[in-house]
């Protein structure tokens, strides 16, 4: 028995060699050369640039715009890494939801709040309907996407800061739809850097 025991171990050592060799080197190598080959843009992040070939950002993790020049995203629920009690909204480093429940009576405030601003802002009706996506955040705080409702109803205000016909800027809206995933999964959304992009690159005009 303990005679075999050396050849025991070298035949283990060989495996833990080879097994390390393909699982930990030839499997990531071949992964990642099927990836940028077969699927670049997105292996890189998915990234996002300007006329200019600069990088602005990534489809996949959402921006704060606050200019009345550009569409507005989802509500986002993340703080500073190092503060908590300070609101840092798309924080990618800190990605978290607020974790407050429907009958939380804070949350009930601050979307009665935010329904009340963006019918302001947007110029709509005291009684008009706010889509759920624009007051609520949701998990990751990093949500790049808004219905499509959520974008026709700010088509207004951006039109209007930019000097273009509200047709024009719809019509851009509507290019930049995505539909149902195979047809039939979620709801058809507008990646609110995207259509922004857009607007920037005079796609509106």
């Amino acid at each position: 028995m303990f005679a075999a025991f050396p050849a025991e171990l070298l035949r283990a050592l060989r495996l833990t060699l080879v097994m390390a060799a393909i699982l930990g080197l030839l499997y990531p190598l071949a992964i990642t050369g099927i990836a940028q080959g077969a699927f670049n843009r997105q292996a890189n992040g998915s990234l996002v640039t300007n006329q200019q070939g600069q990088v602005i950002g990534s489809e996949l993790i959402g921006q704060e715009f606050t200019s009345p020049q550009y569409f507005n995203g989802r509500v986002s629920a993340t703080v500073d890494a190092g503060n908590p009690d300070r609101d840092q909204p798309y924080n990618a480093e800190n990605s978290a939801g607020s974790n407050l429940g429907p009958a939380n009576q804070e949350l009930q405030d601050r979307v009665q709040k935010d329904v009340e601003q963006i019918r302001h802002k947007n110029g709509l009706a005291p009684n008009q309907p706010v889509p759920v996506d624009l007051v609520t955040a949701d998990f990751s705080g990093l949500d790049p996407a808004i219905s499509e409702q959520s974008a026709l109803i700010q088509v207004d205000r951006v039109a209007r800061t930019r000097h273009l016909g509200p047709g024009k800027v719809r019509a851009l809206v509507e290019r930049h739809v995505h539909g149902r995933v195979l047809g039939i999964f979620g709801e058809p959304y507008v990646n609110v850097l995207e259509v922004n992009q857009a607007l920037d690159d005079g796609g509106a005009r």
